[in-house]
């Protein structure tokens, strides 16, 4: 008797490539009320620390989430809606405007990561999290 045949998994980057267009599609349509995107929010997110950041750290910080054309639209997107201002050249701040609307986007970014890990387990996602992690030292550390 021939043993049942598994089912053929996914390649791990497909999975990867899907998960992240799925983060980003629902993330977009979120926060799309607002005037915002997912990786305008990334940005936002680094404006609202003290003394705000800075152009070069958004480029650096965000390059794994997106393409320079990208994160210099999402600036641009974030200065033009009043989220935040450039207190000094190649900085950004977070207005007062910015972080009030920041606290209003809150509660529907809290609903999108509740529904995202929806059915998983703080462990299970934990596992996951160690994995990737575990998977990018790998490929980006030194080859022995």
């Amino acid at each position: 008797m021939e043993p049942t045949p598994r089912p053929k998994s996914k390649p791990i980057g497909f999975l990867l490539n899907r998960t992240d267009e799925a983060l980003t599609r629902v993330m977009d349509g979120t926060l799309g009320e607002f005037g915002l995107t997912r990786v305008a929010w990334q940005v936002l997110n680094l404006a609202k620390g003290d003394g705000g950041t800075t152009d070069a750290e958004v480029l650096s910080v965000l390059a794994a989430n997106a393409d320079v054309p990208t994160l210099t639209a999402a600036v641009n997107t974030v200065l033009a809606g009043g989220w935040v201002s450039r207190p000094a050249p190649g900085r950004l701040a977070l207005t007062p405007e910015g972080a009030r609307r920041l606290t209003e986007v809150a509660t529907h970014v809290a609903a999108f990561r509740t529904r995202s890990v929806e059915g998983i387990t703080p462990e299970e996602y934990g596992t996951a999290v160690r994995v990737l992690e575990r998977m990018i030292e790998n490929l980006e550390g030194p080859r022995p």
